[in-house]
């Protein structure tokens, strides 16, 4: 968190600088020469990571006059075949472990587009992208409004949005507007669960779907804050789990941006030492930082409203708070007494 770079950034930076001071001298030597940059010395360090010192110390010697004026796709490509012939048996092994790790990952990115993307074993991603590409180009045929591209993408969201394979999508998201925003009075931008913010006129077409179902939430106009609910139990209520989540929208730990419909509901001060199940000492946190905050040197107080002070081992101290779902209010404007 004292850098403002991710986890895996970090773990990512010291992962290539270890393995260059101690295994990979020729390309590090590569690197002081300016004959390759980070980027392209990391291609070596990341097909290496899993081989033995002595595999790996093939790999550097193989690659040493292998660097230089390459581009990274060229590089990493001679390095997957070095490993290949230094250590077949070992990349048999590890085949196969890297193939029951296969999984779905989203990435949000500009303007209200994300990346979907499947690491998925070689020959069915292939097999999939190139059914996808049949299918594209038949429609491509007969509509040439959309580009392949476009046909391609299409196929890809209606197949995988038909949960069997077959009928309608039907989609299910939480997007969080404000009723002025969703009527059009008002062009304050939404939030889209595990996006961010979105603009007024995506809000209205999503809302505009027939599937779109809806749920109300109160909020107090002085703070955009949800308001209070929940009984003095243990476990969160139904009722005040999806206020939180819908409070929240994300992992409330620093920098961590998991949408809060994955994430676990509990306390900020622990049952255990008094803590309150309600709305104030209650948040959101992703699995993995619900177990970090219980290991040594780590705390956190709340603050009010979900909001907490997070203390870590280093003793820096760190304040997150649920966003308001929109600006506080003080009295109505003109756009509500017009509606």
């Amino acid at each position: 968190m004292r850098f403002s770079v991710s986890r895996n950034r970090a773990c990512l930076l010291l992962e290539i600088s270890c393995a260059l001071v101690s295994r990979l001298p020729n390309t590090l030597a590569a690197l002081d020469k300016g004959e390759i940059d980070l980027f392209k010395a990391s291609k070596v360090t990341q097909l290496t990571r899993d081989v033995s010192d002595e595999v790996a110390a093939q790999v550097d010697e193989f690659m040493a006059k292998r660097l230089a004026e390459r581009d990274p796709a060229a590089i990493r490509g001679s390095v997957n075949y070095a490993v290949q012939k230094f250590d077949p048996d070992g990349y048999r092994e590890r085949a196969a472990k890297k193939r029951a790790l296969r999984r779905v990952s989203l990435k949000h990115e500009d303007e209200t587009m994300s990346t979907l993307s499947g690491h998925l074993p070689a020959e069915v991603a292939g097999s999939i992208y190139a059914s996808m590409s049949r299918a594209a180009q038949t429609r491509r045929k007969a509509d040439k409004s959309r580009t392949l591209e476009q046909h391609r993408a299409d196929v890809f969201a209606e197949r995988l949005l038909a949960e069997s394979g077959r009928g309608k999508p039907r989609p299910h998201i939480h997007v969080y507007v404000d009723l002025l925003t969703l009527t059009g009075a008002r062009k304050d931008p939404a939030f889209l669960a595990g996006y961010g913010p979105i603009p007024d006129w995506l809000v209205r077409e999503i809302a505009a779907e027939p599937t779109s179902t809806w749920s109300r939430l109160i909020t107090d106009p002085a703070t955009g804050q949800l308001l209070e609910a929940g009984p003095e139990t243990y476990r969160f209520p139904a009722s005040l789990a999806r206020l939180i989540k819908a409070r929240d929208r994300e992992c409330t730990h620093p920098g961590c941006h998991r949408p809060a419909e994955f994430s676990e509901i509990d306390h900020i001060t622990a049952r255990a030492r008094d803590g309150k199940t309600d709305h104030h000492n209650g948040h959101g946190y992703c699995k993995i930082h619900n177990l970090l905050k219980e290991e040594p040197g780590w705390s956190a107080e709340p603050t009010g409203n979900g909001g907490m002070i997070i203390t870590t081992p280093s003793g820096h101290t760190y304040k997150t708070a649920p966003e308001p779902l929109h600006e506080p209010r003080t009295a109505p404007d003109e756009d509500e007494r017009a509606a």
